[in-house]
């Protein structure tokens, strides 16, 4: 029904070829492939280490839990996030402390409102590279510094992210990826934590295999068959299926990267030539950030404005989405924690719609696209001024 899907796959022969050898090889849990791409992924990072989990809410709860924070802690997040950034907080028995973010054309959490919501139980910061723009992290580490405080980076958004030189997913004590369909790159499903604390990675990996000392890659390995179990851990753990399809895409990030850049500012030029007066937050990122342009966020004028362009741009077969409905204003949350006012979050994600980005995107797809948005502006103006 779909002339132009939100997001769609990358995939080349590589994909395919990786998941026949792993299959071919007899050995297609976590092994020799999860380990090669938990490698090659912490030297991208440029990280000491890189665990790779089951997905990218495992990633968040298990390096929360690693790192401490349980009953009775406080973790400061934004709310214009993926719901999986606060609830890793809440399964970690501890509070999610939601924080507003700067402005309409820059979506990531304020240092500022982050400070003023600082208080004795708080333990952490978790702040998010929304849509793959990098957060303030000199700000956000002058407060952790000055407060004493943990960063665990929402990376989500961003591999191959980088601010002020340093890759996303090291710019804190860990930093947590998902690997889900629509991402950057992708395994189907899977997460990866970054971090340069080996005592954390140790902990990391024994809790994501349930807190067992010996895992079947050690036995098979030659490593003696007892094992101990240290704690009550989880069954968190990749494979190298998904391992072989990871490295695969991995090697084309870059490429990956340029493109989507590429396609937004294509984006950005058409926008600006068309005089439509959008907000557009990949239009203006500081030159100490390098994003990695997971999402196209358009901020349009009104909420009604936004509704009809969803509706309209559906007629024409453009799929778009709305990058996020707030988690202060889900009943999972108004339900446990009510009384949350965050007036910019609210505001951006009232107005947002998200438009089509990946990098198998021609640029005739943008052209296309752009276009219809305009003519479709132009449809909703005149019907909200009937």
């Amino acid at each position: 029904m779909w002339k132009a899907r939100l997001s769609e796959l990358d995939f080349s022969e590589a994909e395919f070829a990786g998941v026949l050898d792993s299959l071919g090889s007899g050995w297609i849990t976590a092994g020799p492939r999860t380990e090669e791409f938990e490698k090659e992924f912490a030297r991208r990072c440029g990280t000491s280490e890189a665990v790779a989990v089951s997905n990218g809410t495992a990633a968040l709860f298990l390096a929360l839990k690693a790192a401490g924070i349980g009953p009775g802690d406080e973790v400061l997040c934004p709310s214009l996030t993926f719901v999986a950034t606060a609830a890793a907080v809440v399964h970690c028995g501890a509070t999610p402390v939601l924080v507003d973010i700067c402005s309409l054309v820059e979506p990531t959490m304020d240092p500022i409102d982050a400070e003023r919501k600082v208080t004795p139980r708080t333990k952490a910061i978790l702040p998010v590279h929304y849509a793959g723009i990098p957060a303030n992290m000199h700000a956000i580490r002058k407060l952790a510094n000055d407060r004493g405080l943990l960063i665990i980076e929402d990376a989500a958004h961003a591999p191959g992210a980088r601010y002020d030189g340093r890759a996303c997913g090291n710019l804190g004590d860990a930093g947590c990826f998902s690997f889900f369909g629509n991402k950057n790159i992708t395994t189907a499903e899977g997460g990866m934590i970054t971090t340069s604390n080996t005592s954390l990675a140790e902990r990391l990996r024994m809790l994501r295999s349930n807190g067992m000392t010996v895992n079947s890659w050690d036995r098979d390995k030659g490593r003696p068959g007892y094992y101990d179990v240290l704690e009550f851990g989880f069954n968190f753990r990749f494979d190298d299926i998904r391992a072989a399809i990871g490295l695969a895409q991995l090697s084309k990030l870059d490429r990956i990267n340029n493109r989507r850049k590429e396609l937004a500012e294509r984006y950005n030029r058409h926008f600006a030539d068309f005089g439509m007066n959008l907000i557009l937050p990949l239009s203006k990122i500081p030159a100490i950030k390098e994003p990695s342009y997971h999402l196209y966020p358009v901020i349009f004028s009104t909420a009604e404005e936004r509704n009809a362009m969803e509706a309209l741009l559906r007629e024409e077969g453009i799929q778009t989405s709305i990058h996020y409905r707030p988690i202060h204003h889900f009943r999972a949350f108004t339900n446990n924690f009510p009384g949350v006012s965050l007036p910019i979050t609210e505001e951006f994600a009232s107005r947002e719609l998200t438009l089509p980005l990946y990098s198998s995107m021609t640029d005739e797809n943008v052209d296309s696209i752009a276009t219809a948005v305009e003519q479709c502006r132009i449809r909703a103006l005149s019907i909200s001024q009937v």
